[in-house]
């Protein structure tokens, strides 16, 4: 009787130190598992072509850009496309939010109009040629 009871102490023991450091571990913070987010914050007119405001944050030593690609939804004729880059060396990788406005230039010279219902699409562009975290918006310039 007297092993039975020293027995389940020790199990309750045991259970309360689990328990404790799990607590622990769940309050701990998270130190580098913010992996590269992309959030795109607004989409507006920049002459024929447009600027977009991204909030991003991205993992001390990654080598990438950030891309920003727009399709014209509203057109019966041929869409007009958009593209821009932020380099890398432009970009802060410090595992914290940071805000860059990609700005986007058309290949035609119709350009984006008032109006015009756009796709925009951003995303990462690693130096292996690989495309990541790709978010997308549908917007009204």
């Amino acid at each position: 009787m007297k092993a039975s009871r020293i027995r389940r102490g020790v199990a309750g023991a045991a259970a309360v130190v689990a328990l404790a450091g799990a607590g622990v571990l769940a309050g701990a913070p998270m130190a580098a598992a913010k992996a590269n987010l992309i959030h795109i914050d607004k989409v507006a007119l920049d002459g024929a072509g447009l600027k977009v405001n991204v909030t991003y944050s991205c993992d001390t030593g990654m080598h990438h850009e950030l891309v920003a690609n727009a399709e014209q939804l509203t057109s019966s004729k041929l869409a007009t496309r958009g593209a821009g880059t932020v380099k890398g060396d432009k970009l802060v990788c410090d595992y914290a939010d940071h805000v860059a406005q990609v700005r986007l230039k058309t290949a035609d010279t119709q350009g984006f109009k008032k109006g015009d219902e756009v796709k925009v699409t951003v995303f990462y562009f690693d130096e292996d040629g690989f495309r990541y975290a790709d978010r997308e918006v549908i917007a009204t310039v």
